[in-house]
């Protein structure tokens, strides 16, 4: 017994999918060809209640008790006829004009049970009603109601020598609250599809545009890496080029520890490419096919930097206060890069003879970092620009709630300090 009930089941999907199908492409048709659909509906009304009227002579053609026969006027042909056209035909515009056509349809009705006619065609007026709630204003449903009301009475009354006012106005009335209603719910049910579907496109949207934010911060951030790292390491082999140059002739050892030097610092360069470009290239498993990728430099590795910087001719004195390991690697790295590219514009405008202090402290609610040295000061750019390099400081010490000011000391030289908000969310330890 179960599995039979289960094979039905499973068979129901196919035929919910093709009925879905199906009346998908027919509200397609239907926007496409609204006439079509009104004029169906105007048709199968003709067919249903019109045309046995027309053949068999109106409701009082023999059906029923005698006394309900005899409670309703006998039409000539050409007299049904108008008043199934006045009922009928309105309906053509039942959706682009919904009260206008309840209204005529209204008033034929109240001629028609005036004159003391019955039709089968009378049910025009439910189909209006129920249009009206579908596709009408809302506002207009009361003064609807109370036209229908009022209509459902003189029928009511019309027909009390065949049945009881009260049983007669109970049915006619429950009929028209149920077309009422199933227009009211189709409406609801209509108006939380285009809900969901507007919201649906709404999240499509907000998807895309988080897509394109994300990849708007990822190439930020890659190019602000990729900056630090070779704008740093070519910086320091122009500067160790040119000095190999120039002692290759007074001093061999040195153009050749020069070259040593170079290579040193190309490769190291190379590494750090290749592990950023390695994460660019990581597949949907978490396997990137290329080399092993080393950590992300700290605080720890500014001694390394610094070594590299006096061998390409600079001194540099660094000291160190606070428990600097402790930091978040985030934060060791935003470190790390802010020194390395005051570090460069540094070697990019010193002298010989500069001298670089480099300090690095930390305290309970903050870290700060100072690079000064004694060398020429840069010469401004442009009002209101700044180049690359100070804005990736800023904009890696704003993720920590910090600051970066740059600019000339009054000894002569240039210095940059960063300050850094270690209370902060990014900046926690």
């Amino acid at each position: 017994m179960t599995s039979v009930i289960t094979d039905d089941s499973s068979g129901m999907g196919p035929l919910v999918a093709q009925l879905s199908r199906g009346g998908q492409r027919l509200r397609q048709a239907d926007r496409a060809h609204p006439w079509v659909l009104d004029t169906v509906v105007v048709a199968l009304v003709f067919l249903v209640f019109c045309l046995p009227d027309l053949l068999r002579g109106g409701v009082d053609d023999g059906d029923g008790p005698r006394r309900f026969r005899l409670a309703f006027t006998e039409l000539p042909v050409a007299g049904m006829l108008a008043l199934q056209a006045g009922l009928v035909l309105p309906l053509l515009w039942r959706r682009r004009k919904p009260m206008a056509a309840f209204g005529v349809i209204a008033a034929v009705f109240v001629l028609q049970w005036s004159l003391g006619a019955a039709l089968r065609a009378d049910v025009a007026l439910f189909v209006a009603l129920y249009s009206l709630a579908l596709h009408g204003r809302l506002r207009q449903l009361p003064g609807a109601g109370a036209i229908m009301a009022g209509a459902m009475l003189l029928v009511a009354v019309r027909a009390s020598s065949a049945v009881s006012v009260w049983d007669a106005l109970f049915f006619l009335l429950s009929t028209a609250t149920a077309a009422l209603a199933l227009g009211l719910m189709v409406r609801i049910r209509r108006a939380q599809l285009a809900g969901l579907r507007e919201r649906a496109t709404r999240l499509e949207i907000e998807r895309d545009q988080r897509s394109r934010l994300a990849t708007a911060t990822e190439r930020t951030r890659v190019a602000r890496e990729m900056h630090d790292i070779v704008g740093h390491n070519l910086s320091v082999i122009i500067t160790l080029a040119d000095a190999g140059a120039y002692a290759t002739d007074i001093a061999p050892e040195r153009g050749k520890e020069a070259l040593q030097l170079i290579g040193d610092t190309g490769r190291q360069a190379l590494g750090e490419l290749r592990r950023v470009l390695g994460v660019l290239r990581e597949t949907g498993d978490g396997s990137s096919g290329g080399p092993e990728l080393s950590p992300q430099p700290g605080i720890a590795d500014i001694g390394a930097l610094c070594a590299t910087v006096r061998a390409a001719g600079l001194e540099v004195v660094y000291r160190t206060s606070g428990d600097v390991e402790a930091m978040d690697g985030g934060v060791q790295l935003t470190v790390y890069r802010i020194v390395q590219e005051a570090l460069t514009n540094t070697m990019k405008h010193a002298a010989d003879d500069t001298r670089v202090h480099l300090a690095v402290a930390v305290t309970d609610t903050g870290l700060s970092v100072r690079v000064q040295d004694t060398g020429p000061a840069a010469q401004p750019g442009p009002p209101n620009q700044e180049g690359h390099g100070l804005v990736g400081m800023r904009e890696r010490a704003a993720l920590y709630g910090g600051t970066v000011s740059a600019g000339p000391t009054d000894g002569g030289g240039w210095s940059v300090e960063a300050v850094l908000d270690l209370t902060s969310q990014g900046g926690a330890r």
